[in-house]
Protein backbone atom coordinates (compact mmCIF):
# COMPACT_ATOMS: atom_id res chain seq x y z
CA UNK A 1 0.00 0.00 0.00
CA UNK A 2 1.87 3.55 -0.86
CA UNK A 3 1.94 5.69 2.55
CA UNK A 4 2.38 8.89 0.46
CA UNK A 5 1.86 11.17 -2.47
CA UNK A 6 5.25 9.57 -4.18
CA UNK A 7 4.82 6.06 -2.97
CA UNK A 8 2.23 5.90 -5.23
CA UNK A 9 3.90 7.67 -8.48
CA UNK A 10 6.41 4.96 -7.69
CA UNK A 11 3.73 2.33 -8.19
CA UNK A 12 2.26 3.74 -11.23
CA UNK A 13 6.03 3.91 -12.64
CA UNK A 14 6.49 0.14 -11.76
CA UNK A 15 2.97 -0.87 -13.63
CA UNK A 16 3.66 1.08 -17.35
CA UNK A 17 7.11 -0.88 -16.81
CA UNK A 18 4.92 -4.35 -16.35
CA UNK A 19 2.31 -2.90 -19.56
CA UNK A 20 5.74 -2.41 -21.54
CA UNK A 21 7.03 -5.16 -21.42
CA UNK A 22 3.64 -7.24 -21.69
CA UNK A 23 3.56 -5.28 -24.79
CA UNK A 24 6.90 -5.89 -26.25
CA UNK A 25 6.31 -10.00 -25.65
CA UNK A 26 3.29 -9.50 -27.14
CA UNK A 27 4.46 -8.72 -30.82
CA UNK A 28 4.14 -12.00 -32.58
CA UNK A 29 0.18 -11.68 -32.57
CA UNK A 30 -1.96 -9.45 -35.21
CA UNK A 31 -2.51 -6.73 -32.95
CA UNK A 32 -4.94 -5.11 -35.73
CA UNK A 33 -7.40 -7.51 -34.51
CA UNK A 34 -10.66 -6.19 -33.37
CA UNK A 35 -11.52 -8.18 -30.46
CA UNK A 36 -14.51 -6.33 -29.22
CA UNK A 37 -16.62 -2.69 -28.61
CA UNK A 38 -17.17 -0.90 -25.52
CA UNK A 39 -19.27 1.90 -24.39
CA UNK A 40 -16.14 3.94 -24.95
CA UNK A 41 -13.84 2.95 -27.72
CA UNK A 42 -12.93 -0.15 -30.02
CA UNK A 43 -11.14 -2.77 -28.26
CA UNK A 44 -8.10 -4.70 -30.43
CA UNK A 45 -6.27 -7.14 -29.78
CA UNK A 46 -3.24 -5.60 -28.33
CA UNK A 47 -5.42 -3.75 -26.19
CA UNK A 48 -6.79 -7.63 -24.39
CA UNK A 49 -3.47 -8.38 -24.14
CA UNK A 50 -2.19 -5.60 -21.82
CA UNK A 51 -6.19 -5.57 -20.30
CA UNK A 52 -5.92 -9.34 -18.77
CA UNK A 53 -2.32 -8.09 -17.48
CA UNK A 54 -3.75 -5.05 -15.63
CA UNK A 55 -5.61 -6.72 -12.77
CA UNK A 56 -3.18 -9.28 -11.70
CA UNK A 57 -0.48 -6.85 -11.49
CA UNK A 58 -2.74 -4.64 -9.34
CA UNK A 59 -3.79 -8.42 -7.06
CA UNK A 60 0.51 -9.03 -6.54
CA UNK A 61 1.49 -4.93 -6.09
CA UNK A 62 -1.16 -2.81 -5.11
CA UNK A 63 -4.32 -4.39 -3.48
CA UNK A 64 -7.13 -2.53 -1.96
CA UNK A 65 -7.45 -0.09 -4.77
CA UNK A 66 -10.37 0.73 -6.82
CA UNK A 67 -9.64 0.22 -10.41
CA UNK A 68 -11.13 2.48 -13.65
CA UNK A 69 -9.79 1.25 -16.72
CA UNK A 70 -10.74 1.26 -20.72
CA UNK A 71 -11.11 -2.32 -20.76
CA UNK A 72 -13.20 -2.65 -17.71
CA UNK A 73 -17.03 -1.99 -17.93
CA UNK A 74 -17.52 -1.18 -14.57
CA UNK A 75 -14.96 -0.01 -11.71
CA UNK A 76 -13.44 -3.16 -9.74
CA UNK A 77 -12.25 -2.92 -5.92
CA UNK A 78 -8.91 -5.48 -5.54
CA UNK A 79 -8.97 -6.40 -2.25
CA UNK A 80 -11.13 -5.45 0.76
CA UNK A 81 -10.78 -1.81 1.87
CA UNK A 82 -9.93 0.95 -0.90
CA UNK A 83 -8.41 4.26 0.11
CA UNK A 84 -7.31 5.25 -3.32
CA UNK A 85 -9.10 4.94 -6.56
CA UNK A 86 -6.10 4.90 -10.03
CA UNK A 87 -7.46 5.13 -13.21
CA UNK A 88 -5.76 3.26 -16.19
CA UNK A 89 -5.55 3.32 -19.89
CA UNK A 90 -3.33 0.49 -20.92
CA UNK A 91 -2.37 1.76 -24.14
CA UNK A 92 -3.18 4.90 -25.49
CA UNK A 93 -2.41 5.29 -28.74
CA UNK A 94 -3.21 1.87 -30.26
CA UNK A 95 -3.85 2.36 -33.65
CA UNK A 96 -0.66 3.65 -34.40
CA UNK A 97 1.31 1.02 -32.23
CA UNK A 98 -0.65 -1.66 -33.58
CA UNK A 99 0.92 -0.61 -37.31
CA UNK A 100 4.46 0.25 -35.76
CA UNK A 101 4.12 3.70 -37.18
CA UNK A 102 4.47 5.62 -33.62
CA UNK A 103 4.67 5.16 -29.66
CA UNK A 104 1.53 4.10 -27.86
CA UNK A 105 1.45 5.01 -23.87
CA UNK A 106 0.85 3.48 -20.83
CA UNK A 107 -0.99 6.28 -18.75
CA UNK A 108 -2.05 6.20 -15.06
CA UNK A 109 -3.62 8.59 -12.33
CA UNK A 110 -4.16 8.00 -8.31
CA UNK A 111 -6.65 9.84 -6.44
CA UNK A 112 -8.29 9.64 -3.14
CA UNK A 113 -10.87 6.72 -3.62
CA UNK A 114 -13.69 8.49 -5.21
CA UNK A 115 -12.00 11.22 -6.40
CA UNK A 116 -12.20 13.15 -10.08
CA UNK A 117 -9.45 14.38 -12.27
CA UNK A 118 -8.94 17.54 -10.44
CA UNK A 119 -8.13 14.97 -7.11
CA UNK A 120 -5.10 13.08 -9.30
CA UNK A 121 -1.92 13.60 -6.80
CA UNK A 122 -0.03 10.97 -8.87
CA UNK A 123 0.18 10.45 -12.49
CA UNK A 124 3.10 8.50 -14.75
CA UNK A 125 2.91 7.64 -18.53
CA UNK A 126 5.30 5.09 -19.96
CA UNK A 127 5.98 4.81 -23.99
CA UNK A 128 5.08 1.56 -25.17
CA UNK A 129 7.78 1.96 -28.23
CA UNK A 130 8.11 0.56 -31.72
CA UNK A 131 10.11 -2.03 -33.09
CA UNK A 132 13.08 -0.30 -34.04
CA UNK A 133 13.15 1.68 -30.88
CA UNK A 134 15.90 0.84 -28.21
CA UNK A 135 14.32 3.51 -26.02
CA UNK A 136 11.85 4.66 -24.23
CA UNK A 137 10.64 7.63 -22.15
CA UNK A 138 8.78 7.71 -18.60
CA UNK A 139 7.52 10.75 -17.18
CA UNK A 140 5.89 11.00 -13.86
CA UNK A 141 4.95 12.93 -11.10
CA UNK A 142 3.76 13.82 -7.45
CA UNK A 143 1.67 16.71 -6.90
CA UNK A 144 3.81 19.41 -6.41
CA UNK A 145 7.10 17.94 -6.92
CA UNK A 146 7.58 18.50 -10.27
CA UNK A 147 8.04 16.10 -13.47
CA UNK A 148 10.51 12.80 -13.00
CA UNK A 149 11.82 12.66 -16.58
CA UNK A 150 13.39 8.91 -17.46
CA UNK A 151 14.69 7.54 -20.89
CA UNK A 152 14.92 3.65 -20.29
CA UNK A 153 17.72 1.57 -22.62
CA UNK A 154 15.41 -1.10 -23.47
CA UNK A 155 17.97 -3.86 -23.78
CA UNK A 156 19.46 -3.05 -20.63
CA UNK A 157 17.12 -1.60 -18.37
CA UNK A 158 19.22 1.03 -17.65
CA UNK A 159 17.65 4.41 -17.16
CA UNK A 160 19.13 8.11 -17.33
CA UNK A 161 17.56 11.41 -16.57
CA UNK A 162 15.84 13.26 -19.03
CA UNK A 163 16.09 17.10 -18.95
CA UNK A 164 12.33 17.73 -20.09
CA UNK A 165 10.39 21.32 -20.49
CA UNK A 166 8.08 22.63 -22.78
CA UNK A 167 8.44 25.22 -25.35
CA UNK A 168 9.50 28.46 -24.40
CA UNK A 169 8.70 30.21 -27.89
CA UNK A 170 6.39 33.17 -28.34
CA UNK A 171 4.17 32.46 -30.46
CA UNK A 172 2.85 29.29 -32.79
CA UNK A 173 5.23 30.77 -35.73
CA UNK A 174 7.47 27.58 -37.54
CA UNK A 175 6.24 25.55 -34.80
CA UNK A 176 3.56 22.31 -33.56
CA UNK A 177 0.14 22.88 -33.06
CA UNK A 178 -3.25 22.48 -33.67
CA UNK A 179 -7.01 21.13 -33.15
CA UNK A 180 -7.31 17.28 -33.03
CA UNK A 181 -9.16 15.89 -36.11
CA UNK A 182 -8.53 12.05 -36.39
CA UNK A 183 -11.25 10.81 -37.83
CA UNK A 184 -14.29 11.67 -40.30
CA UNK A 185 -16.92 12.53 -38.20
CA UNK A 186 -16.51 16.59 -37.00
CA UNK A 187 -14.06 17.15 -38.88
CA UNK A 188 -15.22 19.85 -41.67
CA UNK A 189 -15.98 21.51 -38.38
CA UNK A 190 -13.18 21.26 -36.76
CA UNK A 191 -10.62 22.21 -39.92
CA UNK A 192 -13.02 25.58 -40.69
CA UNK A 193 -12.60 26.32 -36.74
CA UNK A 194 -8.87 25.72 -36.56
CA UNK A 195 -8.36 28.31 -40.02
CA UNK A 196 -10.03 30.48 -38.00
CA UNK A 197 -8.31 30.18 -35.15
CA UNK A 198 -4.85 30.78 -36.77
CA UNK A 199 -6.46 33.32 -38.83
CA UNK A 200 -7.50 35.74 -35.94
CA UNK A 201 -4.32 35.04 -34.27
CA UNK A 202 -1.99 36.00 -37.54
CA UNK A 203 -0.57 33.24 -37.89
CA UNK A 204 0.70 31.66 -41.02
CA UNK A 205 3.54 29.15 -40.51
CA UNK A 206 1.61 26.50 -38.32
CA UNK A 207 2.68 22.75 -38.89
CA UNK A 208 0.34 19.88 -38.10
CA UNK A 209 0.83 16.80 -36.26
CA UNK A 210 -2.16 14.29 -36.08
CA UNK A 211 -0.62 11.95 -33.15
CA UNK A 212 -3.76 9.69 -32.66
CA UNK A 213 -3.40 9.84 -28.56
CA UNK A 214 -3.98 12.18 -26.01
CA UNK A 215 -0.97 10.90 -23.68
CA UNK A 216 1.24 11.52 -27.13
CA UNK A 217 0.05 14.80 -27.25
CA UNK A 218 0.78 15.54 -23.73
CA UNK A 219 4.20 14.11 -24.39
CA UNK A 220 4.82 16.48 -26.69
CA UNK A 221 3.92 19.78 -24.67
CA UNK A 222 6.08 18.56 -22.04
CA UNK A 223 8.68 17.74 -23.75
CA UNK A 224 8.68 20.93 -25.94
CA UNK A 225 7.89 19.64 -29.47
CA UNK A 226 4.39 21.48 -29.69
CA UNK A 227 3.01 24.25 -28.65
CA UNK A 228 -0.81 24.03 -28.04
CA UNK A 229 -3.13 21.21 -28.66
CA UNK A 230 -6.85 21.53 -28.20
CA UNK A 231 -8.79 18.06 -28.83
CA UNK A 232 -12.86 19.80 -29.48
CA UNK A 233 -14.12 16.04 -30.57
CA UNK A 234 -17.25 15.93 -28.14
CA UNK A 235 -18.35 19.33 -28.80
CA UNK A 236 -18.77 19.04 -32.75
CA UNK A 237 -19.78 14.71 -33.13
CA UNK A 238 -21.39 13.73 -29.94
CA UNK A 239 -21.08 9.79 -29.69
CA UNK A 240 -18.42 9.62 -31.96
CA UNK A 241 -14.82 8.06 -30.70
CA UNK A 242 -13.44 10.52 -28.87
CA UNK A 243 -11.33 11.91 -25.64
CA UNK A 244 -12.22 9.64 -22.20
CA UNK A 245 -10.72 10.51 -18.58
CA UNK A 246 -8.77 7.70 -18.91
CA UNK A 247 -6.86 9.27 -21.59
CA UNK A 248 -5.70 12.65 -20.54
CA UNK A 249 -6.02 11.19 -16.46
CA UNK A 250 -2.08 12.40 -16.63
CA UNK A 251 -2.84 16.04 -18.03
CA UNK A 252 -1.13 16.91 -14.47
CA UNK A 253 2.17 16.06 -16.01
CA UNK A 254 1.87 19.12 -18.01
CA UNK A 255 0.72 21.02 -15.09
CA UNK A 256 3.87 20.01 -13.14
CA UNK A 257 6.09 20.93 -16.19
CA UNK A 258 5.08 24.63 -15.84
CA UNK A 259 2.36 24.71 -18.87
CA UNK A 260 -1.64 24.72 -18.54
CA UNK A 261 -4.18 22.59 -18.86
CA UNK A 262 -7.98 23.93 -19.80
CA UNK A 263 -11.21 22.77 -21.26
CA UNK A 264 -12.26 24.69 -23.96
CA UNK A 265 -13.87 28.01 -22.63
CA UNK A 266 -10.31 28.02 -20.02
CA UNK A 267 -11.94 27.17 -16.82
CA UNK A 268 -9.34 24.17 -15.40
CA UNK A 269 -10.16 20.74 -16.76
CA UNK A 270 -12.05 18.07 -14.88
CA UNK A 271 -13.86 15.05 -15.25
CA UNK A 272 -15.58 12.19 -13.33
CA UNK A 273 -13.03 9.06 -13.25
CA UNK A 274 -15.56 6.87 -15.19
CA UNK A 275 -14.76 5.44 -18.61
CA UNK A 276 -17.60 6.37 -21.00
CA UNK A 277 -17.52 10.47 -20.49
CA UNK A 278 -16.47 12.22 -23.17
CA UNK A 279 -13.90 15.33 -22.69
CA UNK A 280 -12.77 18.10 -24.45
CA UNK A 281 -9.67 19.98 -23.40
CA UNK A 282 -6.96 22.30 -24.64
CA UNK A 283 -3.24 22.30 -23.55
CA UNK A 284 -0.86 24.96 -23.89
CA UNK A 285 2.89 25.00 -23.29
CA UNK A 286 3.13 28.14 -21.38
CA UNK A 287 0.60 30.44 -19.30
CA UNK A 288 1.09 33.33 -21.61
CA UNK A 289 0.42 31.49 -24.91
CA UNK A 290 -3.35 30.35 -22.65
CA UNK A 291 -3.46 33.57 -22.35
CA UNK A 292 -3.60 34.45 -25.61
CA UNK A 293 -5.09 31.75 -27.66
CA UNK A 294 -7.80 30.77 -25.10
CA UNK A 295 -9.99 33.82 -25.23
CA UNK A 296 -9.96 33.25 -29.03
CA UNK A 297 -10.96 29.79 -29.07
CA UNK A 298 -13.42 30.07 -26.29
CA UNK A 299 -15.36 32.69 -28.42
CA UNK A 300 -14.78 30.69 -31.28
CA UNK A 301 -16.06 27.89 -29.39
CA UNK A 302 -19.04 29.77 -28.48
CA UNK A 303 -20.08 30.63 -31.87
CA UNK A 304 -19.93 26.75 -32.76
CA UNK A 305 -22.17 25.79 -30.23
CA UNK A 306 -24.74 28.23 -31.13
Amino acid sequence: MPRSRDDARRLLCELGDHIRAVVIDARGIDMATIEGETAADTIYAIDRVADDALIRWFEDHWPDVELVSEGLEEPVVVGNDPTWTVIVDPIDGTRGLMYDKRSAWCLAAAAPRGGALRDVVAAAMTELPTVKQSDADQLSAARGGGVVAERVELRSGGRRALAVHPSSAADLEHGFGGIAKFFVPGKRALVELEAELFRRLGCRHVFDDEYISSGGQLHELVTGRDRFVADLRPLVAPGALACHPYDVCTAMLLEEAGGVVTDPWGRPLDAPFDTPSPVAWVGYAKDARASRIGPVLAELVAGLLG
